[in-house]
Parts: structure tokens; sequence; C-alpha cells
């Protein structure tokens, strides 16, 4: 039998870092937890990652790397719909990595090169939210003047790093789990866009109203069927 490539070993500590971080949060997860998890040796983790903040940045990498990609997008923005699949897209890439952000300020107290490379992802978001604005702007679905913009701009971009951190509050015991998730990403996706209201046309803004009612619908359907089958025997 051939034996498994080394790297294998690094991605599997990877992902089941991530989810032991998104689950529990970071400050609440150990090496120690995600070694028994593993059901590997200390030593074995330690080999490939020497350091709990190695897998923190390892998975920062990642994060930034699948956020820069989707940030070209935001170049082809023209209307409601663009922004709506958009911004739900940069909502679920945020879901995926949400250790992140829910102890966002825990981590880049401790951690020199967080917070040094969140400084550069704040401002790649500011620049694709300007360009998502511009963007709809030039197709005639909002009409927003250059001095409106940039706080409009800075508002959403905060709501956009500070959502899951709301959600959490709101409900500590639940808000993360991935059964919430659905429901969670479309109040966001909504609260975001619901920013634009006074600048937009008639048409953006009643097309804006059944986006967000017919997703409402379907979360509320997932929400109900995940109920139900951990609810049943």
């Amino acid at each position: 039998m051939q034996a498994k490539k080394p790297r294998r070993t690094a991605e599997r500590i990877l992902e089941v870092t991530l989810d032991l971080f998104n689950r529990f949060g970071e400050p609440n997860v150990s090496t120690t937890l995600i070694s028994a998890e593993l059901k590997i040796s200390p030593g074995n983790l330690y080999y490939h990652y020497p350091a709990k903040d190695e897998l923190i940045n390892a998975l920062f990498d990642r994060y930034e790397m699948a956020l820069n990609e989707l940030l070209r997008a935001a170049d082809s923005v023209r209307n409601v719909e663009d922004a709506w699949l958009f911004f739900h897209m940069l909502f679920e890439l945020i879901w995926q990595y949400r250790f992140l952000y829910r102890d966002l300020n825990d981590l880049l107290s401790k951690n020199r090169r967080l917070e040094t490379h969140f400084q550069t992802v704040l401002k790649d978001k500011s620049l694709a939210v300007r360009a998502v604005l511009q963007g709809m702007q030039r197709a005639g679905a909002i009409r927003l003047s250059d001095q409106e913009a940039e706080p409009v701009a800075t508002a959403m971009v905060v709501l956009l790093s500070y959502w899951l951190s709301f959600e959490y509050v709101r409900d500590p015991r639940h808000a993360l789990e991935p059964s919430r998730a659905g429901a969670a990403l479309m109040r966001g996706a909504y609260h975001l866009l619901s920013l634009l209201t006074p600048y937009l046309d008639s048409a953006s803004r009643a097309h804006l109203l059944t986006l967000a009612a017919n997703y409402t619908e379907h979360a509320n359907e997932a929400a109900k069927t995940s109920q139900s089958s951990l609810s049943s025997p």
C-alpha cells in the first residue's frame, strides 16, 4: 500500500483545525485538542506546524487568496441582482472562515502578521465596494454623489466585516452553527444592500425586496429541515 504523502497530513491538519476554530472559537482550541481530534501525536502536528500561530496564518493565507479572487468580480457588478450575488458570496467566504471574524479583535491583538494583513483586507474590501457602487451608478441602478459614496462604502465594509459578530452577540449559543448559515448570510446581504435603498431607482428597490423575500423563504425552509433532522431519533 502506498503511503500517504506528507502534504496530505498538513492539509488534513488545516481542515480539522478550521472546523474546530469555527465550532469553538480559536481561543478555546488548543494544539492538544487538534492532535487528539486528528488522532495523531502532538509531535506529528508540531512537525508540520510548530506553533498555533502558524496554523492561524496558514488558514488566513487561504482566506486571503480566496477573497482576492472573489473581489475581482466587483468590477462586473451592474445591478441589484449582481450585487446581491456578489455580497452573498463574500458572506459565504467569511462564513467559511468565521473564526477570524468571531475572534477578530483578539486575534489581531496577539498576531502581528494578521494585524498588518487585515488592514490590507479592509482596504481591498473598500476598493471592491466602491467598484460595485461605481458600476451600478454607470448602469443607472443607483444615483450617488462622490460625497455620499464614501460614507456609504465605509458603512458597507463595516457591516460586511462585523455582521457575524452581531449575529453571535444576538444568539451566542446557536448563531454560528451550520444550520443557521443560510438565514445569517441572507440577513447580512439584505442589510448590506439596504444601505443603498435611498439611492436605488424604484425598479431596483422593488427587485431587492423580492430577492430578500425569496431568500428568506428558502432560508426558513432549510432551517426547518435542519431542525427536523436534529430532533428525529
